[in-house]
C-alpha cells in the first residue's frame, strides 16, 4: 500500500504585550555598635517597610522575607580583630500585581531610611493566557503554512502525523534587568515631612515567543 505524501513544516508566532506583574527587592538595613541594638533597629526598620507595603493592600499580591542577616563587621578584614559594628539586613520580595500604584510604592520605599530597593522587574504570570495565545497562533501558521505549500503542488490536506510543541519563551525576562535603586541613611525610619513625588515608570513591553513543528499527510500531488 503507497503511503499518503508528508509535507513537514515549523509554525511560529511572536507577540509583544504589556507586563502583569513587577517584582521588587527590598533590602532593610541596621547598623550599629551594639549587637542588640543593630538587631533591634533591624526589627523595627523591617516592620515599618512591611507595614507600609501591606498598606496597598491587594495592590501588592505577594510579599515574602526572602534572608535575614546579622554580622559583625571586623576592623581588619585580612585578619581578626576587633568588631568594627554590626549589620543587619532583611530581604523582602514583593509582587504589585497594580503597576498603577508602582511608581509611588517605589518612590516611597526607596525614600524609607536604610532601605535599598531593586526593581522594578516587569513580568508577566507564569500561567498566563499570552503563552496559549503565542501556542494556538504558532499551530494557526503551521497549517496555513502546510496549506500553502499542498496548494502550491496541486494536493489537498488529509491529515495530521505529527505536532512537536518546542515551548514557549519570555525573553524579556532573560535580557532584561532593571537599574537598581537605592537609598540609605544612618538613623531609623521615621516619617518623611513631605511625601516625595511618585516616579513615572514606563513599563517594559514583553515578548513571547512559541514554535511548533508539525508534519501533515496530503493528497498525490498533480503536476499538470
Amino acid at each position: 500500500m503507497t503511503q499518503e505524501p508528508v509535507i513537514s513544516v515549523r509554525g511560529e508566532a511572536l507577540l509583544e504585550v504589556d507586563p502583569e506583574i513587577a517584582h521588587l527587592s527590598v533590602y532593610v538595613q541596621s547598623k550599629d555598635d551594639d549587637r542588640r541594638k543593630a538587631l533591634d533597629r533591624l526589627v523595627a526598620n523591617n516592620r515599618h517597610c512591611l507595614e507600609l507595603i501591606r498598606s496597598y493592600g491587594d495592590a501588592v499580591e505577594k510579599l515574602e522575607t526572602g534572608a535575614l542577616t546579622v554580622t559583625p563587621v571586623l576592623k581588619y578584614r585580612r585578619r581578626e580583630g576587633d568588631i568594627n559594628y554590626y549589620q543587619g539586613t532583611v530581604w523582602i520580595k514583593v509582587t504589585v500585581q497594580d503597576l498603577s500604584v508602582l511608581g509611588e510604592l517605589v518612590t516611597r520605599l526607596a525614600d524609607t531610611e536604610r532601605t535599598r530597593v531593586d526593581g522594578p522587574y516587569w513580568a508577566l504570570r507564569r500561567d498566563s493566557e499570552v503563552y496559549a495565545e503565542a501556542a494556538r497562533q504558532a499551530v494557526h501558521q503551521a497549517v496555513q503554512r502546510a496549506r500553502s505549500y499542498a496548494e502550491a503542488l496541486g494536493s489537498e490536506l488529509t491529515g495530521l502525523v505529527e505536532l512537536a510543541d518546542e515551548g514557549l519563551t519570555s525573553r524579556a525576562a532573560e535580557t532584561f534587568r532593571a537599574e537598581p535603586m537605592a537609598a540609605y541613611a544612618a538613623a531609623a525610619p521615621v516619617a518623611a515631612a513631605e511625601e516625595p513625588p511618585p516616579l513615572d515608570l514606563e513599563p517594559r513591553t514583553q515578548t513571547v515567543s512559541a514554535t511548533v513543528e508539525a508534519r501533515f499527510t496530503v493528497s498525490r500531488p498533480s503536476f499538470g
